[in-house]
């Protein structure tokens, strides 16, 4: 009965069109096509009109806003010299990355850190010998306002900010998301996502409109469902969210024009995503409780892993798709949200050999699997995650380098035993001398590039969507010849523009947790994008992974949403989203003095503070050794 209806509109509206133009009579069936075309390149620049005000949008909100250090409270030196505590977890040490940096010589490169808990509490944690109050600490302890650190004759006073003075600070604090009306920014998404429906319309066959039309619907539907959980939650940013939904509209214009039938589908897909998103923003609430599901996870990925390569199926020559029933999934997809869990590690956890060996044994596993599996495309996404984890934890960029000659090396010997992957780096770069062979595809898609223009030939034009895996590893030619390389490249920066966010967050996100986690997240996306993009353009060989959130993939889409939870983790800004809870505090005793008087004693107790710092003399008697920069907490 749909089907009648829409058939119906369309008649009447070409009947209304004919009666306008009067008298051209029999040659308005001529006419039509020529401004059907006209009218969908005017829909398509709409369309790429709106996705370039969105993206702008989102940038300026993104990296706009004021960034509002947050600040918990301060450590003293008996000389004056004041360390702001401006992270949940700070390094107390003499490294040049420390957060508290001590540069004297007696001081470790990393001697302690200092947690701030959910509920207010500060915590130490000895990595070398200190002393708390000339006691020794050998294992985590509490400290509270004006207690003495002591780390080898280097004394710190300790001065948390009162709950007053947090409270008041969380107030003027800006909230994230109001540099620019999220709401309007939305409005132009949906704007873009109704142009790219009626082009559609105008063309699709009427048995696939009302699919077309009612996934496109359900896709409004779930972007302005998610916007109103952020607002019942007195959450305020929505950039990150809505540069994805960007991305998944345009993956929604690629299966309509490829495979109408199955956009269903991919939607429940993008909704199980959207549910595992969210899942994860609540599960990071409590860091150290998803620090402590590291292990388990682990495990279960790892057991998923071995699952695949026992039964899994080999699908253009990579083992790595298990069926069960009706459903088909790819675990290597599923294991990425684990992997990073496995990579990510609170500061006071970070030193701890236990946990390196951890976190190595177990990249070495996924990747050694995956090889096995011969999806070498998804083994490379994981050893570069795995990279960036390595150097975020240790800071040795040499050791990253060695690691990675190591595996050039092991992926030189893999190619000698894999006829296959050999005959893709002997195609490499000589595409166009095997059109008819093994540079059928990436010689199709660049064609299919220069064929679209700027602007597009529009869906019903397009021809790229009838090659193999067009809609999955050559997504960015079909984006380019259907709908212009200017809407494809816009893709590609709001890409660029979540890992770049992910970037400017580690300076500012409270826990080593979050920051690791969002920057491993955001390295599997770039990196991602950058093996299909440059894989179907010949630049790199090609090895079979999607474009986040716009190639058609139930699995790719869930772990895409699943690691964009990483990334909003890290967001640091008030009231940005789930995983930052609103601050609680400890119930104070009876007798505790009030929040103005804990905030003079602070200051009478700072100001008497004065030693001639020369005479200084370490635990052990001995004249503290100190450098030029000793009496300053600035890094060189």
């Amino acid at each position: 009965m749909l089907q009648n209806i829409i058939q119906t509109i369309r008649e009447s509206l070409r009947g209304a069109l004919g009666e306008k133009l009067g008298g051209i009579g029999e040659g308005f069936a001529a006419v039509l096509p020529k401004l059907t075309l006209v009218l969908s390149l005017l829909l398509r620049l709409a369309v790429i009109g709106l996705a370039l005000a969105v993206l702008l949008r989102c940038i300026r909100s993104l990296f706009a806003d004021r960034k509002d250090r947050e600040h918990w409270g301060v450590l003293t030196l008996a000389n004056g010299v004041r360390y702001e505590l401006t992270h949940w977890e700070s390094l107390i040490g003499r490294a040049k990355n420390a957060d508290i940096r001590l540069n004297f010589t007696s001081v470790s490169r990393a001697h302690a850190v200092l947690r701030r808990q959910d509920d207010g509490r500060w915590l130490v944690f000895p990595l070398q010998p200190m002393k708390c109050n000339d006691e020794p600490v050998t294992e985590p302890m509490e400290v509270v306002f004006g207690d003495v650190l002591s780390f080898r004759g280097i004394e710190l006073h300790f001065f948390p900010l009162s709950e007053a003075e947090v409270k008041e600070q969380r107030k003027q604090r800006r909230r994230g998301g109001y540099a620019v009306d999220g709401k309007r920014t939305l409005k132009l998404l949906t704007g873009m996502q109704a142009m790219l429906l009626a082009q559609f319309l105008l063309v699709s066959p009427i048995e696939s409109l009302i699919q077309i039309i009612l996934s496109f619907l359900l896709l409004v539907g779930c972007m302005w469902g998610l916007h109103a959980l952020y607002k019942a939650f007195k959450r305020t940013a929505f950039e990150l969210e809505t540069l994805a939904f960007l991305l998944c509209t345009v993956g929604e214009g690629v299966m309509a024009a490829y495979s109408p039938s199955a956009m269903l589908k991919q939607n429940i897909a993008m909704i199980l995503g959207l549910c595992l998103f969210l899942v994860l923003s609540f599960a990071m609430r409590n860091i150290y409780v998803a620090d402590r599901c590291r292990v388990p996870i682990a495990a279960a990925a790892a057991a998923l892993l071995a699952f695949n390569l026992v039964v899994g199926e080999r699908v253009f020559g990579a083992k790595n798709w298990v069926a069960i029933g009706p459903l088909s999934f790819q675990p290597s997809e599923i294991v990425k949200v684990a992997f990073v869990f496995a990579g990510a590690v609170t500061l006071d956890r970070m030193f701890s050999k236990k946990n390196l060996i951890f976190t190595a044994g177990f990249s070495c596993f996924c990747v050694g699997a995956l090889g096995l599996m011969s999806d070498f495309g998804t083994a490379l996404v994981f050893f570069v995650a795995f990279l960036v984890i390595a150097f975020l934890r240790s800071g040795d960029l040499s050791s990253v380098v060695l690691v990675t000659l190591a595996a050039a090396a092991g992926a030189y010997v893999i190619i000698q035993f894999k006829p296959y992957i050999a005959r893709r780096f002997a195609v490499w770069r000589h595409v166009w001398e095997y059109t008819d062979a093994g540079g059928y595809q990436q010689s199709r898609t660049m064609a299919a590039i220069a064929g679209g223009g700027l602007f597009g030939k529009g869906p019903e034009a397009a021809r790229l969507k009838a090659i193999g895996a067009a809609n999955t590893d050559l997504v960015f030619g079909v984006v380019s010849e259907e709908f212009g390389l200017l809407l494809a490249i816009l893709c590609v920066l709001a890409i660029a523009v979540i890992a770049l966010f992910s970037v400017a967050s580690l300076r500012r996100t409270r826990s080593t947790f979050y920051g690791i986690s969002s920057a491993a997240a955001a390295s599997m996306l770039v990196f991602q994008s950058c093996l299909n993009i440059f894989g179907a353009t010949d630049i790199l060989p090609l090895t079979g992974v999607t474009l986040p959130f716009v190639s058609i993939g139930g699995s790719s889409m869930m772990s895409c949403w699943a690691l964009l939870a990483f990334i909003k983790a890290a967001d640091a800004r008030r009231d940005a989203g789930f995983s930052l809870r609103r601050l609680r505090f400890r119930v104070h005793e009876e007798e505790a003095p009030e929040e103005t008087e804990i905030a003079d004693t602070e200051r009478s107790r700072v100001d008497d503070f004065s030693i001639d710092w020369s005479q200084a003399k370490d635990e052990d008697g001995f004249a503290l050794p100190m450098d030029d920069n000793a009496e300053g907490g600035e890094e060189e």
